[in-house]
């Protein structure tokens, strides 16, 4: 239960950072915009670090294979597709792709067992649900 209540919420902040972000872009600049969200991210992620435990930062020199250590890198290009789709679809039209496009890139991820994930079986079911995402994508557009 925990954890769907923390998916809710992330998908929450999500569309309320995405908005934020669009009215900061039309005001500074895509790239200041995005380099503000980073920055900020960063202070407040150092701030929780001093505050939680203080984990070795030496650490991130263990992490293998070394491309798991992109995150921030993707996480800089999230912030500007995020801002460009919220600009061009409005933020609902925009959540909604994002979301079903996580969907379908989550569930290859499980089957294939990418990136040192468990792999998971393939499921018909599951592959409906995707559809019918991508149809409700379809009856929300028109």
């Amino acid at each position: 239960m925990w954890g769907i209540l923390i998916a809710l919420l992330s998908g929450a902040l999500m569309s309320v950072q995405g908005v934020f972000n669009t009215q900061v872009t039309e005001q500074t600049g895509i790239w200041v915009s995005a380099g503000w969200v980073q920055l900020t991210a960063f202070l407040i992620c150092l701030l929780m670090w001093l505050f939680t435990g203080r984990q070795q930062v030496g650490g991130l020199a263990q992490v293998q294979p070394w491309y798991m250590l992109t995150g921030g890198v993707i996480g800089a290009f999230i912030t500007y597709t995020v801002i460009k789709s919220v600009e061009s679809l409005g933020p609902a039209r925009s959540a909604l792709l994002i979301v079903t496009a996580q969907i379908v890139v989550a569930y290859v991820i499980e089957v294939f067992g990418m990136f040192g994930m468990e792999r998971a079986g393939f499921e018909w079911k599951k592959v409906i649900g995707a559809l019918v995402a991508v149809a409700g994508i379809m009856i929300f557009q028109y």
